[in-house]
């Protein structure tokens, strides 16, 4: 089903998704309609233009491909499926996810990935392919998040992740395709050079955001990535009154 979303607010288009008997939507002239697809299990969705906050929040199975730029809060607490972002995303991409799979061409703002969390076999993984905002994987708690610094201007200056990454994260693992030497990390976290074990706990996950980019998977890997990991040993005690 084809929707034109000129003209169309976010309830009116929201309504006609819900409302309509078909599962594949292509939806064009899209500029800033919120919580598209939202809570959705079973829906195939190509997007054109620029979706506003919130989309595919509570996520639930359904897949949603935009050729374009998606704002805030891109896939809040996302259950399942996949998000496809040929562009840039904006902050807090995949808050408090806990299933399912981000991908993102661009850059993503601040937060990416915060309160992540894995659960059985619910387990999320988000993909950046530019940079990421300050407090990326903040109180990180499970799932994967990596960061490829593509296209990245500030590759060459020796960054690619903002400030203050990994802050209060106590599970789940992040990989930085960078050396990482001007960035700073808490005491609470470990960073070091990924191994080839590490890589190949990645190694699916990037072949297939290769695929849909259409990007040199031998060339991503042949490259130096840090993997943060939570120090257990650090975890300040807590004294319960009473105790």
């Amino acid at each position: 089903m084809k929707i034109n979303a000129n003209n169309l607010d976010s309830k009116e288009l929201n309504e006609m998704i819900n409302n309509s008997k078909a599962k594949t939507f292509e939806i064009i002239n899209t500029l800033g309609q919120r919580y598209i697809a939202s809570g959705s299990n079973d829906l195939n969705l190509e997007i054109k233009g620029i979706p506003g906050n919130a989309l595919g929040a509570y996520l639930n199975g359904s897949k949603i491909e935009v050729f374009g730029n998606s704002s805030d809060a891109l896939g809040d607490t996302m259950n399942d499926g996949e998000i496809i972002i040929h562009g840039n995303a904006g902050d807090t991409c995949g808050y408090a996810m806990r299933g399912g799979k981000i991908y993102v061409r661009g850059s993503v703002g601040y937060r990416c990935g915060i309160h992540m969390k894995a659960y059985m076999e619910k387990f999320p993984i988000i993909i950046v392919g530019g940079s990421a905002g300050s407090f990326l994987g903040e109180y990180q708690a499970g799932g994967i998040i990596i960061v490829l610094g593509l296209d990245n201007k500030e590759y060459d200056k020796g960054r690619i992740i903002g400030n203050f990454a990994a802050t209060g994260m106590y599970g789940g693992k992040l990989f930085i395709r960078h050396n990482c030497e001007n960035d700073y990390f808490p005491k609470s976290v470990d960073v070091a050079k990924a191994t080839e074990n590490d890589l190949e706990e990645i190694k699916e996950y990037l072949k297939e955001y290769c695929n849909i980019f259409n990007l040199d998977l031998d060339e991503i890997l042949n490259s130096e990535f840090k993997v943060v990991t939570p120090n257990l040993s650090n975890k300040p005690k807590v004294n319960y009154i009473g105790n």
